[in-house]
């Protein structure tokens, strides 16, 4: 099944993405993860299960990190645009940056060597709330 899914995920294409696991906004706790051939005609769902898949498996990465509840995607900086200040992630324009499982990457707006935050939506709805920072 593995296998399976590669397929789905390469591409001709030769778009790189690189996908920031963010474990905790206060903490400004994340991993950067970097897919290279990536199909930007599949829908952000079946990438969802891609990364989710990839992150349970993958060497290198500390516990925390594999077995945590990521279930949303935000564009953070696309190539050759301006980048936030925000350190983690953005906390504007979510109705425009944040990806809908129903659409395909490319429809909502992902090109080659855009960056994705990959965390839980309640963590940053709660910290959206209130954007403390803990040191």
């Amino acid at each position: 099944m593995q296998g399976c899914l590669q397929l789905i995920h390469m591409s001709s294409e030769n778009s790189t993405v690189t996908v920031r696991l963010v474990r905790s906004f206060e903490h400004r706790n994340f991993r950067p993860l970097v897919y290279h051939g990536v199909n930007l005609d599949q829908t952000v769902k079946q990438f969802i299960a891609f990364v989710k898949n990839d992150v349970s498996l993958r060497t290198g990465l500390p516990p925390p990190f594999k077995k945590y509840k990521y279930d949303t995607m935000k564009i953070i900086h696309q190539a050759h645009g301006s980048k936030t200040n925000e350190l983690v992630v953005s906390l504007e324009d979510d109705d425009k940056l944040i990806l809908k499982e129903d659409s395909t990457l490319r429809a909502a707006g992902v090109a080659n060597e855009t960056e994705l935050a990959f965390f839980c939506e309640d963590d940053y709805r709660n910290y959206k709330a209130n954007p403390v920072l803990a040191w």
